[in-house]
């Protein structure tokens, strides 16, 4: 069990206390991921303008994007140097492990392998970093440190938008700063195929491109593996006239057929590209979620044809040597167990039930599950359900291989929300750990794609909990965000925003429509008429605002914590040392928040009007809503536009986009913005021109 303890013994501080030269004073430490021992025991000599030299034995590298190295000089003499660097592989340490010792005058870690060096650097950098805040010498204190998972990976989605390529390797370097060390690479078309070249997009990163980044990240001990989606979600595939030959069903580009031999001639050539581009990864994912395939009369079940696909795909992962992952719902959906995995209300005894009924329909195909295949149990609202465990119990109980997935982005639009997911990401993490499992995947989806710095909240939790386990406070955890991500002088509860800035965010969903989610506003015939939020008519005077009392009563609400909100950025901003891009980025969340509650507002000032005078005055304020929202868009692409690429290629083809993704609806960055777009237009229509002509 992880311990962390604080000791400060009371007869130190009271001799610094009395000694009338010292100016040593106990800084406020804090490491993330936590260590799972961190014993303080007092005030070391060592200030952080000494760190000059290091001693690393002649046979050992200097590990890649260690920051403080680079500032420091290698010597040869241990005697010489601040810091002593050494591994150890006869050590008892666990993989990946370290012990990090400051005594009065040095600093020493001793690794168990180069990883474990890596780490034990990055801890000390935070200890330094703290030092040097808060104007304080480094504390006395001892390290042992080592990961509860092996394997902590994070889903990097890049289907529907690219970062600049730059921007990659500032994610890389951080997910390594933080002791993640895998990325799941989800890639469909950003990839120029060289074997099936039709598929890569316009502004896809070239194998090559892909494969520098991959050697930056295995230097940095981040393995990437591929994610290449397989028998279903195939559309950025299918949609092309090539492959329509291809389809399950010919009217559809969700789905492979899996009975086509082609089908493996097309996946198995993606894979290889995709295995070239990251030639450092263990794994390779298949993707395999959320399909249900005909067979075209063959009589096959719909999961017999899932199994055959599944095996044809594990061969030729093993046959590359790569491990094959796949997501494991679809033989849980076609046999009957798989709403169980999503339901915490039921009983155990209910769950067993269920599965007593419905085994027999997995059993019966149990020779058809490949065994080298890791099936992949991802739940992301309530991992802790009896029904979820029972799921990986049954794989495991067979000799399969377990990992689970959580998610630190869902289909939440601008930002992730319901706490960030912290509290699922917290559970699964726990019971990957009780169950002994080899890892876990933070899931990033990119279906909705918020910017990627509304990501680091979640992972910074999912790299805590994977590391070092679960028992730092909640509260406690985010104030050490705070202050790793922005300074010491800003990790106060005072400055917490994130959670609140989740609410106007929530309300900005269906603020301007008709009680629909923005996401439908693409599928909807004629959005402007059917969904968008109906307007004011000055002659029905105030039953507009009779009628949307509560939305607007709301709207009063979001604009009062938005203010509260940008405040508190503000007051960040002021004190951040670091990561201002993050707070830009919140910032322009904010700024977006705010224009649906102001317009409601705007609204009913014109509805409520107690004569054409002043209606005419509120409708002049209406019209500047337009060239108001027009400059927050702006605003926001621009900050945005730092590091994402906004648009597609002008030539690039969408999707039949089956589970309406906002980030696909458009090749602009319309899409960000389509309930607004709609409303404006609306308000053109039906208010403006039409007071125009009166």
């Amino acid at each position: 069990m992880k311990i962390f303890k604080l000791i400060i013994a009371s007869f130190i501080l009271g001799a610094m206390a009395s000694c009338e030269n010292t100016t040593k004073k106990l800084g406020d430490f804090k490491l993330l991921p936590q260590a799972q021992q961190f014993d303080i025991t007092g005030v070391s000599d060592l200030e952080v303008s000494e760190l000059k030299h290091y001693y690393l034995p002649e046979e050992l590298k200097l590990a890649a994007g260690t920051a403080l190295l680079s500032s420091m000089l290698p010597v040869d003499n241990t005697s010489d140097a601040e810091l002593l660097l050494a591994i150890d592989n006869n050590s008892a340490l666990k993989s990946e492990g370290y012990s990090l010792t400051i005594s009065e005058h040095q600093i020493t870690i001793n690794a168990k392998d180069m990883a474990g060096l890596r780490y034990g650097l990055m801890s000390l950098e935070q200890l330094v970093q703290d030092a040097e805040e808060q104007q304080v010498n480094l504390p006395l204190c001892s390290i042992e440190d080592f990961p509860m998972l092996a394997y902590r990976a994070v889903q990097l989605d890049v289907k529907h938008h690219r970062e600049k390529k730059e921007y990659y390797y500032k994610i890389i370097d951080k997910l390594a700063s933080y002791k993640v060390n895998a990325i799941i690479l989800e890639l469909e078309d950003k990839i120029k195929y060289q074997r099936q070249a039709l598929v890569g997009s316009e502004d896809a990163l070239s194998i090559a491109e892909w494969k520098d980044l991959s050697e930056y990240a295995m230097a940095r001990n981040i393995e990437i593996s591929p994610l290449v989606q397989g028998l279903g979600h195939a559309s950025f595939i299918l949609k092309h006239d090539k492959y329509k030959s291809l389809r399950d069903d010919p009217d559809s580009d969700w789905a492979f057929n899996p009975l086509d031999p082609k089908t493996y001639e097309v996946q198995f050539n993606l894979y290889k590209d995709a295995m070239e581009a990251t030639p450092y990864g263990r794994y390779l994912h298949v993707g395999g979620d959320e399909v249900h395939t005909t067979g075209r009369g063959s009589g096959k079940s719909a999961l017999e044809l899932q199994l055959t696909w599944l095996n044809k795909v594990c061969k030729f992962a093993e046959d590359n040597d790569r491990i094959p992952i796949f997501w494991d719902d679809m033989p849980l959906k076609h046999a009957g167990v798989y709403r169980a995995m999503f339901q915490p209300e039921l009983s155990k005894a209910e769950v067993e039930a269920i599965w007593a009924e419905n085994e027999h329909k997995l059993s019966e195909f149990l020779d058809l599950f490949p065994k080298n295949c890791i099936y992949m149990r991802w739940n992301y609202a309530s991992p802790q359900t009896l029904g979820n465990t029972k799921a990986m119990d049954w794989f495991q109980k067979h000799g399969m291989q377990v990992m689970g997935a959580t998610a630190g982005q869902r289909r939440w639009i601008l930002m992730p929300q319901d706490g960030g997911n912290l509290d699922n990401i917290r559970s699964f993490a726990k019971s990957s750990i009780e169950q002994n499992l080899n890892g876990l995947l933070l899931t990033l989806w990119d279906d909705d794609s918020p910017h990627f710095e509304l990501y680091w909240r979640g992972i910074l939790a999912f790299a805590e909990q994977t590391w070092a386990g679960v028992e730092r406070d909640k509260n406690e955890l985010l104030a050490t965000y705070r202050q790793r991500e922005f300074g010491h002088a800003v990790s106060g509860d005072n400055y917490a925003f994130v959670d609140q800035l989740e609410t106007p965010v929530t309300f900005l969903g269906r603020a301007l429509t008709k009680d629909i989610d923005r996401r439908q506003l693409a599928t909807t015939k004629d959005p402007i008429v059917t969904a968008i939020i109906d307007l004011p008519d000055r002659n029905l005077p105030q039953k507009w605002s009779t009628t949307h009392k509560s939305q607007l009563e709301q709207a009063e609400i979001m604009l009062a914590i938005s203010d509260s909100v940008a405040s508190k950025i503000e007051g960040i901003k002021n004190k951040a040392i670091r990561n201002r891009y993050t707070l830009d980025i919140y910032e322009q969340v904010n700024l977006l928040s705010q224009f649906a509650p102001k317009a409601l507002l705007a609204l009913r000032d014109y509805d409520i009007a107690g004569n054409e005078e002043l209606a005419l005055a509120k409708l002049k304020e209406i019209r500047q809503l337009k060239s108001e929202f027009e400059k927050i868009r702006a605003t926001l692409e621009e900050v945005y536009g730092q590091s994402r690429i906004l648009s597609k290629p002008e030539n690039y083809i969408l999707d039949q986009d089956h589970h309406t993704h906002l980030a696909n609806q458009t090749r602009n960055f319309d899409w960000q913005f389509n309930a607004e777009i709609l409303f404006l237009e609306k308000l053109e229509s039906e208010l403006l021109n039409q007071a125009n002509t009166q």
